[in-house]
């Protein structure tokens, strides 16, 4: 497989996530290296996060390994245990299955940039701790009660 150049892979700004749970994640910039280099088994993103904003809302997975290593700035983790300080060079695992809801904020002044890692499977279920959002196998965001996102109530 040939090198990968990061300059040479797409940005996405944001995410997916209908409003108003995509506010705090709008200025954060993914670049799917993993996808890039055809990797089908598990995804490799290079993550950009500016200050004040959030790598995601507070999930868990029931089907997915996530890994994330900072490569540079500061990040805080929030998880369901409180908040930790990670700086360049430290890691953080999050296994499947583990309901414990965390998300990474850049309260600091300057873009932290980190490897966001993780297992892809078809079946996965993400839930969202913090608000009335849920992921089931298929992709598509659905309110807790599994009423989908832009449908009349």
């Amino acid at each position: 497989m040939p090198k990968i150049d990061p300059a040479q892979v797409p940005e996405r700004k944001g995410s997916g996530y209908p409003a108003p749970f995509d506010e705090p994640v709008r200025a954060r910039i993914r670049q799917a290296l993993g996808d890039a280099g055809g990797l089908t088994d598990f995804g490799v993103n290079l993550m950009h996060l500016p200050p004040g904003a959030w790598s995601s809302q507070r999930h868990w997975h029931t089907r997915e390994d996530e890994f994330t290593y900072v490569l540079s700035g500061e990040l805080v983790l929030v998880t369901d245990a409180g908040e930790r300080l990670l700086r360049a060079g430290d890691c953080a695992a999050f296994p499947k299955n583990l309901a414990d809801g965390h998300h990474l904020v850049n309260r600091g002044t300057e873009t932290a940039v980190y490897l966001d890692i993780g297992s892809r499977h078809d079946d996965d279920t993400c839930s969202y701790v913090d608000i009335d959002l849920h992921l089931p196998p298929g992709g598509r965001y659905v309110h807790k009660d599994g009423t989908p996102y832009g449908d009349p109530a």
